[in-house]
């Protein structure tokens, strides 16, 4: 899988993918990153991307022209249109179901905005999916693009050493995701749930999916409402209910 990222800041992106997990995926050929500066393909000697607003106000905007050409560049050997990511505080909250839609993709291109934001001229000729990663306010769009580029990575075969890593974490199924735990059996008088030492496969696997849901349950109940529940799930669900109650 291929990621091209536009943007005013090309080293910004590659320092931070270049590391980690992701980082050895792109040495391994797992994935692929391209980050192009958006200046190269500005028209004037002082490689100037943005311009004043029409119709007053503060701040400036990226012109559409140099977005243009670089993503006509980017594209050109392309067998079809890619689907093209704007990341803005104004898009559609990114969430685990839309990292495993994207991971299906075999290129994306992420278009990182600055400034006041981008002329929407551009964005209603190019970008596909308007994305953010909260309701808050950033210098620019190169974090977005890195934590979703990161989020679908791990689902692209290949890129996590253990691929069952990714069906276990949080969101996968709905849930958050059961404790973990590691040596020392026991540390500053804790210890480790007895039933994670007995080697007892389907007794484990039955106390992850208790924790799970009761975590779950705690933390973030407005995921239940469209989580995959079973019966067993729900009897369980309905007894911490009752504990809480008592």
């Amino acid at each position: 899988m291929n990621f091209y990222v536009m943007t005013l800041f090309p080293e910004m992106i590659e320092n931070g993918l270049h590391t980690s997990i992701t980082g050895r995926a792109i040495r391994q050929g797992a994935i692929g990153l391209k980050a192009v500066d958006i200046r190269d393909y500005s028209t004037d000697k002082y490689r100037h991307v943005d311009d004043y607003p029409y119709g007053g106000g503060a701040g400036m905007v990226m012109q559409p022209g140099p977005i243009f050409d670089c993503y006509t560049d980017l594209t050109r050997d392309m067998l079809k249109k890619p689907r093209v990511i704007y990341t803005t505080p104004q898009g559609k909250v990114f969430n685990q179901k839309i990292a495993q839609e994207l991971a299906g993709e075999e290129s994306l291109v992420f278009l990182c905005g600055h400034y006041e934001g981008v002329d929407e001229r551009i964005l209603d000729e190019i970008v596909t999916d308007h994305l953010s990663i909260g309701d808050y306010v950033l210098t620019g769009g190169e974090l977005p693009a890195m934590v979703m580029i990161d989020a679908i990575s791990r689902l692209v075969p290949g890129v996590l050493s253990n691929d069952t890593s990714a069906k276990d974490e949080s969101f996968q199924d709905g849930l958050l995701e059961y404790p973990q735990y590691t040596r020392p059996e026991e540390f500053h008088g804790r210890k480790v749930p007895g039933v994670l030492l007995s080697g007892h496969h389907a007794n484990i696997e039955k106390w992850r999916r208790e924790q799970s849901l009761e975590r779950t349950w705690r933390r973030r109940p407005d995921l239940l409402e469209h989580a995959d529940l079973t019966r067993t799930d729900r009897i369980y669900l309905e007894s911490l209910s009752k504990d809480l109650d008592l």
